[in-house]
């Protein structure tokens, strides 16, 4: 896949930025995106120092107009995108007893409509080079397990894994192939928020749950992208995979 383009979401920090370094180096050329300018190009700057080819470009996924001009711009320069990695999201604790719509909306808008958008956008130059691959982001929460206080963003990680197993059905004819990510409990500003998830306390304690001994680092999530992307996955579709350590199975 040398040289082939590769388009990250939510690239400026965390599981997605550790994703772009690592198809950087496996020698895509990488388009970082995200809302986060700095840190974008900072992870750009990286994987161009790593002697790997990088460009950022902001991107807000909630804005169907601003994804729909990227995709093209990009296709313009570079011509058909290869392969999606779909992992801008937000997790916020929202108890049901307060939860708002707006509050609803967001999430859902964020973590399953922003990855409809790229992929829709992207999907028919794809289909058209009979050649792609998507990796979409969801969770074990959600599509494995729940969490309380977190209703919005337990639906919307539910909702990528089914968007995982549709789309790897309407795409496979063109040889597109769609799988999901499903990570456990990461190391990532995310996880480290005490307020909506975890913090670091928090990650201690269930470091001590799990079989493997540890928390994840968002390397361990990225090397599986890498691997879905490639060809090495020719042969699989329709599949999330949980990456957790082994949380799943010992519950």
């Amino acid at each position: 896949m040398e040289g082939a383009t590769v388009l990250v979401t939510g690239a400026g920090i965390g599981l997605g930025a550790a994703t772009a370094v690592a198809l950087g180096e496996a020698g895509y050329r990488v388009i970082v995106t995200d809302i986060l300018n700095e840190e974008g190009e900072g992870v750009a700057a990286h994987i161009r120092a790593q002697g790997g080819a990088a460009t950022f470009m902001f991107l807000d996924v909630t804005d169907t107009a601003a994804v729909s001009a990227l995709i093209a711009t990009v296709e313009a320069q570079y011509g058909a995108i290869y392969g999606l990695v779909l992992n801008a999201g937000i997790a916020r604790t929202l108890p049901l007893s307060t939860l708002t719509d707006d509050e609803w909306d967001e999430t859902i808008n964020v973590n399953l409509k922003g990855m409809v958008r790229v992929l829709r956008a992207a999907a028919p130059s794809m289909r058209a080079a009979h050649s792609g691959a998507v990796v979409c982001l969801s969770s074990i929460v959600g599509s494995l397990l729940g969490w309380p206080e977190h209703i919005p963003y337990g639906a919307s990680k539910g909702g990528v894994a089914g968007l995982v197993r549709s789309a790897a059905l309407e795409l496979a004819a063109d040889g597109v192939r769609v799988n999901g990510i499903a990570p456990g409990v990461i190391r990532s500003a995310q996880t480290l928020d005490p307020v909506n998830s975890l913090g670091e306390e928090g990650l201690a304690a269930f470091a001590e749950t799990v079989p493997l001994g540890r928390v994840g680092n968002p390397e361990d999530i990225a090397d599986v992208a890498v691997f879905l992307l490639s060809d090495k996955a020719r042969y699989l579709t329709g599949q999330v995979l949980a990456v957790d350590g082994g949380t799943t199975i010992s519950l």
